[in-house]
């Protein structure tokens, strides 16, 4: 018989056994899929001052190499979520990890920074599939909240973890060989988990009411790489330049265009009135800002440690297990705390513990090349990260019925990895504008020889101050190395701030505007050991939550 969640299985004494082999093997290929995700989404935080080196690259090309990843991935969430639930979410998974591994081999033999940004889109798409076919793979075959909630966070710790391991990993390549070795290490693993998923994994389709919606993935798109190229550009062409301006309003007219096509759509790629649900509003709007936040924060971290200070990659890799670790570490935990804590206590603390790491981040000396002033604020902001990532998802898939579950992990995957992509984004807009203009006022004033001055001039009107900051002793302009270094050292204090910043209102918002919701959660776990009437089988499935 068919269950609610599309799952498929055998009446009889042994379904019971059946289910639990399910539950086991899909979570395990599941985790192994979102691990290696997460470790090609991390792998150039370590390695962004050796990317800069080897391929001469600026800031905003630095910025592209993570936005590539995270661009793909959101702009084809939503596809991919229909995609998953017509086909199947473990031959999604599969065909993901594929193309992630092909992604790597063009990574690993790029020749320039624009062969390395197709490996790292094609790296966002295969993860892009990944992402909501792993955690939909799982709801498909969860028996109740409690069930659901631990698989969740279990999920959520190996997306982290991979986020730890991540730059650990290209950081050790860089030291004993090259940063290329550990993209072709990331083909292995992407490999291994397609085995995995493909010998371990239930496959679970929920293709009723679910088709393709043309127009909402194009408009949605569209708009998006627009906008999001008009942020990374402005800080260097200059954000009153025509081509940032024509990005801006073209992304505003096609997400205005896609909201349209949505609300007028037989089978839109995104179901608007999911909004109205207050959980999954709430949810939402806390995933962006606050991964924003998040991310932003750690990109804040690998260009400081990394193409600012210009520090061992090693060494830019150990704050990372800091910022991603505890989300592993205390997976038990939050598994228990999803039930005994209200959601809006703990993504309230969660955000106010990472507010408070990025201000700290805001106020570190940019001279100082020391890492014990990261512990602090970068433990700060990772077990802050741990305490909002899963009550996020649970809350946003608790909050749905299940035939719903595809579009609604999709929806929730999409709104976290739009503020995972917005951080980069952001710092990079935030940070190099403000060494920008830092540089150029401090410049003419400064006692340096004319020549050193002009050159310096030169090449930062060409790269910013970041490829000042690069420049080798004696190099033309070099004598300006210490004001590039004060001006990126000022700009990403403001990036740090803006972070937590966001992450404060993020925890405004979560304070607000989801009290009581802990209520709905523990019915819904009744509902679920509940048998649901007519079904002869006994089975449970998950009843459709009220619109508040």
């Amino acid at each position: 018989m068919t269950l609610n969640s599309g799952t498929t299985t055998s009446p009889g004494p042994t379904a019971g056994a059946a289910r639990t082999r399910g539950y086991a093997g899909t979570l395990a290929a599941a985790c192994g899929a979102v691990f290696v995700a997460q470790v090609a989404n991390a792998l150039p935080a370590s390695l962004n001052g050796l990317l800069q080196e080897d391929l001469n690259t600026h800031g905003s090309q630095l910025t592209w190499i993570t936005a590539a990843f995270m661009v793909a991935v959101v702009c084809f969430e939503f596809t991919f979520g229909v995609l998953g639930d017509l086909f199947g979410r473990r031959r999604l998974v599969v065909t993901g990890t594929l193309l992630l591994a092909t992604g790597s081999v063009v990574a690993a033999l790029a020749p320039t920074v624009q062969v390395l940004w197709i490996g790292a889109a094609l790296n966002g798409l295969g993860a892009g599939a990944m992402f909501p076919g792993s955690l939909t793979a799982i709801t498909a075959v969860t028996r109740s909240a409690r069930q659901r909630a631990h698989a969740v966070a279990l999920w959520s710790g190996f997306l982290s973890a991979g986020a730890a391991v991540s730059p650990l990993l290209g950081g050790m390549f860089a030291k004993i060989g090259s940063w290329r070795g550990s993209f072709w290490v990331l083909v292995a693993l992407a490999l291994v988990s397609a085995v995995l998923t493909v010998c371990l994994a239930t496959e679970s389709t929920a293709p009723q009411g679910r088709r393709f919606d043309v127009p909402g993935q194009i408009t949605f798109a569209a708009g998006l790489v627009l906008v999001l190229y008009g942020a990374v550009e402005g800080p260097e062409s200059g954000w009153t330049a025509p081509a940032v301006i024509i990005a801006f309003a073209l992304g505003a007219c096609f997400l205005a265009a896609f909201v349209v096509v949505e609300l007028g759509a037989a089978s839109p790629i995104f179901d608007l009135t999911l909004f109205r649900n207050r959980g999954f509003a709430v949810s939402s709007v806390v995933a962006v800002i606050g991964m924003l936040a998040f991310l932003g924060a750690c990109f804040a971290t690998s260009m400081w440690l990394g193409p600012v200070q210009q520090q061992d990659p090693i060494r830019v890799a150990i704050p990372f297990l800091l910022l991603q670790g505890p989300a592993f570490l205390l997976i038990p935990l939050v598994s228990r705390l999803l039930h005994r804590v209200a959601p809006s206590a703990l993504l309230t603390c969660g955000f106010v513990l990472m507010a408070v790491g990025c201000l700290l981040c805001s106020r570190l000396d940019v001279t100082d090349r020391g890492l014990g002033a990261f512990v602090a604020p970068a433990l700060l902001i990772g077990i802050g990260f741990t305490l909002t990532v899963s009550p996020i998802t649970a809350v946003a898939l608790d909050s749905v019925p299940t035939p719903l579950a595809g579009m609604a992990s999709a929806t929730t995957n999409m709104l976290r990895d739009l503020g995972f992509a917005l951080g980069p984004v952001v710092v990079g807009a935030v940070a190099l504008s403000k060494a920008g203009s830092s540089f150029a006022a401090t410049l003419p004033g400064a006692e340096l020889p004319t020549a050193q001055k002009a050159a310096a001039h030169q090449i930062a009107e060409a790269g910013g101050p970041i490829a000042v900051n690069s420049l080798p002793a004696g190099a033309p302009g070099s004598a300006a190395h210490g004001l590039a270094l004060d001006a990126l050292g000022s700009g990403f204090s403001s990036a740090f701030l803006v972070c937590g910043i966001a992450a404060g209102i993020a925890a405004l918002v979560a304070a607000v505007g989801m009290v009581g919701l802990h209520t709905r959660h523990r019915a819904e776990d009744q509902a679920f050991q509940t048998p649901q009437p007519g079904n002869g089988s006994g089975a449970t499935s998950s009843p459709a939550i009220p619109h508040p």
